[in-house]
């Protein structure tokens, strides 16, 4: 982690702004890169006079959008040709398509925009939106909307510590890694599940 990190900073030190517009569209691709480090490090600029904070939450919302179109896409092309082929190896079958299709038509928007704002899951949510064929069209608005308090509270939050924006980061590391836990068991729970019940 504290070298992905650093490759984070060092965009930004190399790139400036334009390093933060790669690294949250890296980000969002499903790249683990922290956007925390990316947003706090461009707060931090802003704090210093380098950057104003219009351009980097700007860099940020768009990075994360065309960051966010491209994992969606591949989920779209790529992803559902592979389950489809080889999901049978871990329980998943056609059904599962349709039982995603239906969530997404049903919850698809808020699930996007909530899940946004949330560490780990933000990174990754696009590919399964692009599986289950979710509407482009809700999947760009909400996106959108939905990476804006993101975005606008971490350069905020990096602007009002300046160089001890790293503190922050310090406090999202656990709570990412505490999402990701829930998320990794609730997979495991659910794929036992149906492990169980096609026995």
């Amino acid at each position: 982690m504290d070298w992905i990190s650093s490759v984070a900073v060092h965009l930004i030190d190399t790139l400036g702004i334009w390093g933060i517009f790669v690294g949250m569209i890296l980000e969002s691709a499903c790249i683990p890169i922290p956007s925390e480090v990316i947003l706090l490090s461009g707060g931090a600029a802003v704090a210093i006079g380098s950057m104003s904070y219009t351009e980097v939450v700007f860099a940020g919302v768009l990075g994360n959008l065309i960051g966010s179109i491209i994992a969606y896409y591949v989920g779209l092309r790529g992803g559902r040709v592979l389950i489809e082929r080889y999901g049978k190896y871990v329980l998943l079958r056609s059904s599962h398509f349709e039982q995603a299709q239906r969530w997404f038509e049903r919850y698809g928007e808020s699930t996007v925009f909530f899940t946004r704002n949330l560490p780990f899951i933000r990174t990754f949510i696009s590919l399964p939106a692009g599986i289950a064929g979710m509407n482009f069209r809700k999947f760009f608005i909400f996106t959108f909307l939905g990476c804006i308090p993101w975005n606008m509270a971490l350069v905020y939050a990096g602007l009002k510590l300046g160089m001890n924006a790293y503190l922050v980061e310090d406090y999202l590391h656990p709570i990412s890694y505490a999402v990701a836990a829930v998320v990794c068991g609730l997979l495991l729970f659910w794929l036992f599940r149906k492990k169980r019940k096609h026995a």
